[in-house]
């Protein structure tokens, strides 16, 4: 079977409509305009961390085992299997990364946990692909399984080890950080200088320059390398036409349940290693409960990007960013951001106005109304509240989830249950 035959079938199947793709220049201006925002806030609010190199090496920590837990979600729903059960494949994944990398060393952790992620995705693949078991139910499964497994496991493999116990296990061997040689001392210099925009560039350079962990390069490179194989090679378009139109796939050869099944697996490994990256460089050790929801919101992450490695990179960026914030302490950082925001809604409020000038104005007045409060909280405190500071993940992620939502396009087939020769 040839690439250009599937392409063509796929093309004459009955697909929604996309959406118009954004020119290239679209994301270059988007970066540099997030940039030249930031830097001016801070430069009028004084908070001077919110951009410091330090936030943001904490933003890339977090925000890995996100875009990892988020690209396990991407290869199993372009292959049409909906996949909420990443927290509990993560789950497997910070006991098998702990396990192995406790008792073989932590290169041996790191394909404990992708090995453990892989047996939750060979769960989840057996369920929703060969029994046709309703994806939404199988996930569930998967993470209460995950779960349980992983406080068991632990509770039998850790409790009497020295430092281990039944709800975390002994600290681990750390790996490998990275650092470009002379530029770390040169570049924090020009940070401490705070100057406009020049400070902020140099600190966003020290942050992915300066002590980078190993697992993170080893992310960023199967971030990419996921882009080039499901975008750029017959076996993703295989595997893309079965998240899209599996009869037409199955017409031509394609035999959809393996290539479903191996996408799942994937997933799954790609859970576990987001697993593994918090057990072996957020914190060295397994804890019970330690994943903190991240599955959940690797998923956000990708529906957030539009099921594209791209976007979804943006999405883990800006959770784990918005992570960060919140565990250093960032009332002043999050109050210094009510500025731009409450400036957003005051100008969209009004832009609805006259937009929508012979109809209800109710959505425009609402906007504007939430713009001028949110400048009043600005103006009349210094901090905004601890309490508050701690949910800006996941007020973060509703926001964006709510503002992107109209223009997303999951895959046609995503969440169907397949049967084979089903086309016949």
């Amino acid at each position: 079977m040839s690439v250009t035959g599937l392409g063509a079938d796929l093309a004459s199947a009955p697909a929604p409509v996309r959406a118009q793709s954004r020119p290239r220049w679209f994301w270059p201006a988007l970066v540099v305009g997030a940039l030249v925002v930031i830097s001016s806030v801070r430069v009028l609010t004084g908070a001077n961390d919110i951009d410091s190199s330090g936030a943001l090496m904490a933003a890339v920590g977090l925000a890995m085992p996100i875009g990892l837990a988020g690209l396990g979600g991407l290869w199993s729903e372009r292959a049409g299997v909906v996949n909420i059960g990443l927290e509990g494949m993560m789950i497997l994944g910070t006991w098998g990364g702990a396990f192995f990398g406790y008792h073989y060393g932590p290169w041996a952790g790191i394909l404990g946990a992708v090995l453990m992620g892989v047996v939750g995705g060979a769960v989840h693949a057996l369920a929703t692909v060969i029994f046709g078991v309703d994806h939404i139910v199988s996930g569930v499964a998967i993470n209460l399984l995950g779960a349980g497994a992983g406080a068991y496991l632990a509770v039998r493999t850790f409790t009497g080890l020295p430092g281990g116990g039944p709800s975390q296990s002994p600290p681990l061997q750390q790996l490998p950080f990275l650092s470009v040689p002379g530029l770390s001392d040169a570049l924090g210099r020009v940070e401490s200088g705070h100057l406009w925009l020049v400070s902020d560039l140099a600190s966003l350079v020290r942050a992915v320059t300066t002590n980078l962990n190993v697992l993170t390069v080893i992310a960023i490179g199967l971030l990419v390398l996921s882009w080039w194989v499901l975008w750029h090679t017959a076996f993703g378009l295989r595997l893309r036409a079965c998240g899209e139109a599996p009869q037409a796939a199955e017409t031509l050869g394609v035999n959809v349940i393996r290539y479903k099944v191996m996408a799942v697996l994937i997933s799954g490994g790609l859970a576990g290693l987001a697993g593994g990256f918090l057990v072996l460089v957020a914190s060295n050790l397994y804890r019970e409960g330690q994943t903190g929801g991240r599955g959940y919101i690797g998923l956000a992450a990708m529906i957030f990007g539009n099921w594209r490695p791209g976007g979804l990179s943006g999405g883990a960026a800006l959770f784990g960013y918005a992570d960060a914030v919140q565990l250093r302490g960032g009332g002043d950082v999050v109050r210094a951001y009510l500025l731009p925001f409450a400036i957003a809604l005051v100008a969209w409020g009004v832009w609805q106005l006259v937009r929508r000038r012979r109809g209800k104005p109710v959505t425009g007045v609402v906007t504007v109304v939430m713009g001028v409060l949110a400048l009043g909280w600005f103006f009349l405190t210094s901090r905004v509240p601890d309490e508050f500071t701690g949910m800006t993940p996941y007020v973060a992620t509703l926001l964006v989830l709510a503002f992107a939502s109209q223009r997303l396009r999951m895959p046609a087939a995503d969440g169907q249950i397949y049967r084979k020769g089903e086309a016949a």
